[in-house]
């Protein structure tokens, strides 16, 4: 299975940001894992929330931000990885000019029923 990057629409994920499933088995075919490109324009930031099966790494391609990860939150930028274990509260936000790229590995697969919006934006 291949696919290509230009070829994948996006679309707006619970957390608020812009996604591209760039492999995914409910679009793809079988297979266990996702990944997908997380896009958070400058100034905006996803809401925090959690997977509660899902392990997630977050490998940052673009841009420089903050993420939350349970109750710490760090600077994060171009080259940085990030494990986020299963049930933990996280978000990134955006702190530079660019958008913030993400490449996001999800073991199992992302879904919409395992994600929990703990905080809306503005909160």
């Amino acid at each position: 299975m291949k696919t290509r990057y230009e070829e994948i629409a996006p679309y707006r994920t619970l957390d608020g940001s812009e996604i591209r499933e760039l492999m995914h088995p409910r679009l793809h075919g079988e297979g266990g894992q996702s990944l997908a490109e997380a896009r958070v324009e400058p100034g905006a930031r996803t809401e925090l929330h959690r997977h509660r099966v899902t392990e997630e790494i977050y490998h940052f391609t673009q841009g420089e931000g903050m993420m939350r990860l349970d109750a710490e939150e760090f600077p994060v930028t171009t080259g940085d990885t990030v494990r986020i274990p299963p049930g933990t509260p996280h978000r990134v936000r955006n702190t530079g000019s660019v958008p913030l790229r993400i490449l996001c590995a999800c073991a199992p697969a992302y879904s919409h029923e395992d994600t929990d919006i703990l905080e809306h934006e503005g909160a």
